[in-house]
């Protein structure tokens, strides 16, 4: 009996093409040939010195205002080491604020970012969309389900803040006509205009109409974790009874991030979404900087939290981004619908680091991110020792790492962050009373050795500033 050949597309067959192979394989080990020319941090080239400040002038200059770091990438890094237009080199530890889990130049997302790039179109959207979207959302759901069925539908996203955003509306018009929004104090949730106005800061809405209605609850203080909880839950409970049947949802920050990298706790987030629940409040997770930086891949997984959320969205280190829901709030037609969901790159480079992370030796208790995380705690935690009027803490979870320099007064938490970026190490300020300065190292190729040298780049730009 004859076999018959099973069909293939011309897709399927250009993706298996044996020649297209081997010379995306050529291109691969080319640009590892440059890559492996980064041994370490390095200071810039001075003959590239007078070009590159222009080229920093011109770039500040065309987007009307100056970028924190004065920082063009040359377009090549080794792992944790990235270099600049200027010929200097970085120990690149805040990651885009959190967007690079495996660093820089990866054979393997290259590779997979190269192979999709071949397509036949670079983005991707709501009309069209190609195999990488598909298996992105469904890996993305495995993985936050786990053995149960949490979420049924994932809708991607090209950014995290839209990501939220679709989430908004989908709370919305699943609880309508309930229009107020609950969100922590000291909470960033985006800069859009809607998210403007939950962020609680008043410089990124300066000028802004008001979209919405926000009312604000205190977060965990881990040095009075009952008393916390009870006023937590006390504010939530004056909020709903002010306004009965006003709020669509809760929006959590299982670790407050830009708010200064503080987490809280599964009895504080329970006893929270709990009264919600009472209340048809929904409970929706802001998972965007907390993806792939605690011990385990969702944050509300870490926190036990799989019988209470009802939503969730993520970014950052998942390239794309993505809006998870349930089926009972599944929009009507004409919600949610984007031209752009992203770039094939972007999704298919999302997916390796998915199949990275979750196959790899990452998560866990005895995974990478807690072996590594306890390293750079306790090396922190021995300059607080020996620098105690210059250091408090450490703070943070997991790959959210952080201290408080001296009292965490903001203008000399910033200097300190532009020393450190000057000696060869990138780290950013988190949270406004107290400033601290936070690390967001790429979990992928970080070793103790790097963190060392972190390690020695503070403590000496610590001593300096204290004169």
């Amino acid at each position: 009996m004859m076999i018959k050949e099973i069909a293939k597309t011309i897709g399927d067959r250009l993706s298996e093409d044996e020649e297209l192979s081997d010379a995306l394989a050529a291109a691969l080990q080319r640009v590892q040939s440059y890559s492996n020319e980064i041994k370490g941090i390095r200071s810039a080239e001075e003959d590239l010195a007078t070009s590159y400040e222009e080229a920093i002038r011109t770039f500040n200059q065309t987007r009307g205002g100056n970028r924190y770091f004065p920082f063009i990438g040359s377009g090549v890094g080794r792992g944790p080491f990235v270099e600049l237009g200027d010929g200097s080199v970085k120990l690149d530890f805040i990651n885009g604020i959190g967007s690079h889990p495996f660093g820089h130049s990866h054979p393997a997302i290259m590779e997979s970012a190269l192979r999709a790039s071949l397509g036949d179109s670079v983005m991707q959207g709501n009309l069209q969309q190609n195999a990488e979207g598909s298996r992105f959302s469904q890996k993305i759901l495995h993985a936050a389900n786990g053995h149960s069925d949490l979420f049924q539908h994932c809708f991607l996203s090209s950014t995290g803040v839209m990501a939220g955003e679709n989430m908004l509306k989908i709370a919305f018009q699943a609880r309508f006509p309930a229009d107020r929004i609950i969100a922590f104090e000291k909470c960033f949730a985006g800069r859009t205009i809607a998210f403007s106005q939950i962020t609680d800061k008043a410089a990124f809405r300066q000028g802004l109409p008001q979209a919405l209605q926000v009312d604000y609850v205190p977060f965990f203080d881990a040095s009075d974790p009952e008393g916390s909880t009870q006023r937590a839950v006390s504010t939530l409970q004056a909020h709903l009874k002010r306004h009965p049947g006003k709020h669509a949802a809760f929006i959590y920050e299982l670790v407050q991030g830009e708010g200064g990298f503080y987490p809280g706790t599964t009895e504080f987030f329970k006893a929270l979404m709990e009264v919600c629940r009472e209340h048809s409040v929904l409970n929706l997770c802001d998972e965007v900087q907390t993806f792939a930086r605690l011990p385990e891949l969702f944050a509300f997984r870490y926190f036990r939290l799989e019988n209470w959320v009802d939503g969730l969205w993520i970014g950052k280190s998942s390239q794309v981004c993505a809006s998870l829901f349930k089926a009972e709030h599944k929009p009507k037609p004409g919600l949610l619908s984007q031209t752009f969901t992203s770039s094939s790159a972007a999704i298919a480079a999302g997916e390796c680091i998915v199949d990275l992370i979750t196959e790899g030796d990452y998560l866990g208790p005895n995974g990478k991110i807690s072996e590594l995380s306890a390293y750079f705690t306790q090396g922190l935690a021995a300059i607080a020792q020996k620098q105690p009027n210059c250091i408090q803490g450490p703070f943070g979870i997991g790959a959210m790492t952080a201290f408080t320099p001296f009292q965490g007064d903001p203008a000399q938490a910033g200097k300190i962050v532009k020393a450190l970026f000057d000696k060869g190490l990138m780290s950013f300020i988190a949270g406004a009373n107290p400033t601290r300065i936070r690390f967001l190292w790429p979990i992928g190729v970080t070793e103790k050795e790097h963190i060392d040298i972190a390690l020695r780049i503070v403590e000496n730009t610590l001593s300096e500033a204290a004169g």
